[in-house]
Formats: C-alpha cells, sequence, structure tokens
C-alpha cells in the first residue's frame, strides 16, 4: 500500500511549471494544496490541484497558521528563488523536511557568494575587475555588469568602454536586492552551458548539461536564452576535465536530498560558473527526463517532502543526462517591445507527439517591455527529439507555425534562434 496515500503537500506557488510537481503528487495519491496570492487565471497549478489558497508565500505567519489548521504533512517549492527563503522558514516552523539550510540557500542563491565558494574548492569563475581595474584601463573589455543577487538576466549590461561603466552599476545596483554589483570580463566565443544536479543519499548526480543559445546584441536579448539543447556537445568533456571538483563542491556543501541548479561557461576544457540556484531550473527538461529515462525527479522530491528520507528517488538517476542518446530541446520564443494583439499556432505546435510543454509567459493585451531579459519571453517549448535534423526542423515550423503580432499587424517574434551546432558525439 502507498504510504503516501491521503497525505497534504502544499506547494508554494502555483506557476505552469509548477503543474508537473501537482501531477506527480495526484499520481503518488496525496491531497495537493497550491498557494500564491495570483488569481487563478494566472497561476495554473491551482487548476489542477485538490485544494488551492490565495495566501502569498511571503505571508510566512498566515501560511504556517493555515498548515497547521489544515495539517498539512509537507511543504515543497521548485523552481522560484524569491521563494526559497519563505520556503525555509515556513519548513521550519512546521518542522516539516525541508531540502536546504540557510548556509546552502545563501550561498546558492547569491552570485557574490557562490563565486567565493566556487574559488575556494577550486571550480573555476568568471574573472573579475573592480573598480579600479576599469578606472586605471587594466580590464578586457567589452565587460559585463551585473547584479550580486537578482534573476531573470535583470540588471545587467554589457560595456564596451569605461565611459559606460557607472551607468551600468547604478543600473545593476537597482535591480539587486543586496545592492551590490559584480564586473566581470564579458565571455564571448565560450559556450554557455546550463547544469542540474540532484543530491540523493548526499551523492550528487548530474540530470542535465545543455548548451545555451542567446539572443542577438542588436535586440538587446544577448543575454537572455532563446534555445538550450540537451545534452551538451561537450558533455562527456565536462565530465573527464571539470566535474570531479563540481562534485566535490556540490558535496561540500553538505546536503543530504537536494537540487543544484548552475549556469556558466565552458572552454577548452575549463568551466566558468557564474549563476547558481538550490533548485531546479524553470523549463519542463525533467517531463521530458521521466519520458526519456525513467527517472522521475518530480515524484523524488514529493517523497522527500513527506517523509524526509534522504534516499527518496524514482527511478535510477545515474547516466540520465544523455536522454538514452536523443535530445532534449527548450526552445523560448521573445518578442519586441510592444502590446501584443494577436497570438496564434500555440495549439497545433502543442499537438505534435514530440512536444511535452508548451505554454504562454504572455497573453493578448499584455505589454512587453524593453527591458532585455525574461520578461519579453512570450512562449516556451519543451520536447524530445531523435536526431540534430529533427530539432533543426522543428525550430523551424515553431517560427513557421507561431503568430506573435502587434495590435497593427507587426510581427513582434525577435531574436529567432537560427542554428544550433552539431553535438559532439
Amino acid at each position: 500500500m502507498n504510504s503516501l496515500q491521503g497525505k497534504k503537500l502544499l506547494v508554494l506557488a502555483g506557476n505552469s511549471v509548477h503543474e508537473k510537481i501537482v501531477r506527480a503528487a495526484k499520481d503518488l495519491g496525496v491531497y495537493t494544496i497550491v498557494t500564491d496570492y495570483l488569481p487563478v487565471e494566472q497561476s495554473p497549478a491551482k487548476l489542477i490541484a485538490d485544494e488551492y489558497w490565495m495566501l502569498s508565500t511571503g505571508d510566512i505567519d498566515a501560511v504556517v497558521e493555515k498548515c497547521r489548521q489544515e495539517k498539512v504533512d509537507g511543504v515543497l517549492t521548485f523552481c522560484i528563488d524569491t521563494v526559497q527563503f519563505h520556503y525555509l522558514e515556513i519548513c521550519t516552523k512546521l518542522g516539516v523536511p525541508c531540502y536546504g539550510t540557510r548556509r546552502q540557500f545563501e550561498i546558492m542563491t547569491n552570485k557574490r557568494l557562490f563565486k567565493d565558494y566556487c574559488k575556494a574548492h577550486g571550480v573555476g569563475t568568471i574573472p573579475e575587475y573592480t573598480l579600479d581595474d576599469i578606472d586605471n584601463i587594466r580590464a578586457d573589455f567589452p565587460v559585463l555588469v551585473k547584479p550580486s543577487d537578482s534573476r531573470g538576466s535583470r540588471g545587467q549590461t554589457v560595456c564596451h568602454d569605461k565611459d559606460e561603466v557607472p551607468a551600468a552599476i547604478a543600473f545593476a545596483k537597482s535591480e539587486s536586492k543586496d545592492g551590490g554589483y559584480l564586473i566581470e570580463r564579458y565571455m564571448q566565443g565560450a559556450q554557455d552551458m546550463s547544469f542540474a544536479y540532484i543530491v540523493i543519499g548526499g551523492v550528487p548526480y548530474l540530470i542535465k548539461i545543455g548548451d545555451r543559445y542567446l539572443g542577438k546584441q542588436d535586440d538587446n536579448l544577448d543575454k537572455q536564452q532563446m534555445a538550450t539543447l540537451l545534452p551538451s556537445r561537450f558533455a562527456e568533456d565536462y565530465r573527464k576535465q571539470a566535474e570531479k571538483k563540481v562534485i566535490e563542491m556540490i558535496r561540500s556543501l553538505g546536503m543530504s536530498f537536494g537540487p543544484v541548479f548552475m549556469q556558466g561557461f565552458y572552454d577548452n576544457g575549463e568551466v566558468y560558473m557564474y549563476d547558481p540556484g538550490l533548485r531546479f531550473p524553470g523549463s519542463d527538461f525533467d517531463i521530458v527526463l521521466k519520458a526519456a529515462t525513467g527517472f522521475d525527479s518530480m515524484k523524488s522530491f514529493v517523497k522527500f517532502a513527506l517523509t524526509g528520507a534522504s534516499d527518496s528517488r524514482e527511478g535510477n538517476p545515474s547516466g540520465v543526462y544523455d536522454y538514452g542518446g536523443k535530445y532534449c530541446l527548450l526552445l523560448s520564443v521573445s518578442a519586441r517591445p510592444g502590446k501584443i494583439g494577436k497570438l496564434e499556432g500555440m495549439e497545433k505546435i502543442k499537438s505534435l507527439p514530440s512536444v511535452f510543454s508548451a505554454f504562454y509567459y504572455h497573453h493578448v493585451g499584455d505589454v512587453i517591455p524593453a527591458s532585455g531579459d525574461i520578461r519579453q519571453r512570450v512562449a516556451e517549448f519543451c520536447c524530445l527529439l531523435p536526431d540534430i535534423d529533427s530539432v533543426s526542423h522543428f525550430v523551424s515550423l515553431v517560427y513557421e507555425t507561431l503568430s506573435i503580432e502587434d495590435e497593427q499587424g507587426n510581427d513582434m517574434i525577435v531574436s529567432k534562434v537560427e542554428t544550433l551546432c552539431q553535438p559532439i558525439k
């Protein structure tokens, strides 16, 4: 008999990406509750949960009190950075399992602390400059100025000379929760990559390694992901050349169970990590992972949340990063600034057998800002494809089928992905 049958799980936040957690929990016989302050039309996971609350995840005391009244057995968050510390406080006050400690969350949510932690464990990071370096021309331009504590590519500026740096610093500080900033080498030519590990029983398992393809500088989207192809063409080289120190660093965090997300550049056998998270990425790669390999990260997390067992798992996580020889494509479609007047084509793309996830971030009437970050993203697709030719064909099909127009009928789709590198086998 399923020992989780009838237990109550509270999921913090109801974005589209949280629907998979609700479904996984319900498959295990768990009673599901979703809470955030958003109306249901903006919080779709609420619509498929057994129950939902209109409580902000940041209203810690109210959420805790409601959990006690309703006899909630476990709490879970998945991929939203702003909810991480809410999750920690709620779990601590309720005395239910939490996959991270305050120290672990602090290291893995702050770019400055993460960079220092990488250095302390011999893991490469992007070369950094001080203001004195900038003023005295000791920096190799262009440089990237970014907040030390933010997400979604917010507050980032590429500077081509020292005169551009002061304004970039002010912008970065305005988007940084702690008011800090970093000045780093702009890593032109190196492959931008995404990594995800799941720690089970204290052992880190690589479950995602992908090549990220960014937008165009002319569109102000050169820091924003347009597509990620998994596995990376450098996957095996990374595992041979650089992974040992990364594994040792993750182990040193002292986690017994939980997710570790990182972004970095890879160049000539060296990794340069730059972005951390004690979470999984905000994409549906794990749905495809389950279909391709049988390993179910969602159910693994549900089991941990309700039992606290560090060996919680559903399937075998070893070696799943290669998708059984197939390719997982995460494709984002961004729009130029303006007001959306027309959105069409989603249902046709969604009906394809290779597509596991497809949804809009925006709707007709929404205004797309000139932000150069995740706020310009309108649609996202996640699919499993048999070969690289099929990947290219799918990308072309999306751009031929999806229509995003402003109120005057002008095409709003911007920074179209034109080519994806042939992975190295």
